[in-house]
């Protein structure tokens, strides 16, 4: 994030980078974490109404965070590289309306990106601010597959504080 809270305007975004989903880490990571026929193999996707071999939803959630972490770890490295400290991420008190809108097939490329929609002060904790964000991730197609609304606390100015 590396912006403060104070700095961050509602309209923000961010482009996360892109994905594209193999075959083999589809299997890799459904073995592991979701075991169903439509993520295991092409045959028993076929037997479903996928068709096809696909993506757990889980799995473009955590290419979500995947991307989220290495982007702000790259803005994080370049404030400080300037010479400049950046504001600190704290928890994510949730998100809301998690929606996989389109299945992400074996060979989908995703482009994530999240834009911010709203800021709120806080009350109990004034060294920090919620930031509000809608988190969306596009096919090669353009065309919208996963979604939702998020919220992270933000570190504040430490000058407003004092």
């Amino acid at each position: 994030m590396t912006a403060f809270f104070d700095d961050i305007e509602v309209g923000d975004t961010l482009d996360l980078g892109a994905h594209t989903f193999t075959r083999e880490e589809i299997i890799r990571f459904a073995e592991k974490y979701d075991p169903q026929a439509f993520h295991l193999s092409e045959e028993g996707a076929a037997r479903t109404h996928f068709g096809r071999l696909c993506a757990s939803g889980w799995h473009t959630a955590a290419v979500f965070m995947k991307l989220w972490v290495a982007a702000c770890k790259t803005l994080d490295d370049a404030e400080r590289a300037a010479g400049r400290t950046p504001a600190r991420l704290g928890p994510s008190p949730g998100f809301e309306d998690l929606k996989w809108i389109k299945p992400v097939y074996a060979g989908d490329t995703l482009r994530y990106s999240h834009v911010v929609t709203g800021k709120t002060e806080s009350r109990s904790r004034p060294e920090w601010g919620l930031v509000h964000f809608d988190m969306s991730a596009v096919n090669q197609d353009g065309r919208l597959a996963f979604s939702f609304k998020g919220t992270v606390f933000v570190e504040r100015r430490k000058s407003l504080n004092a």
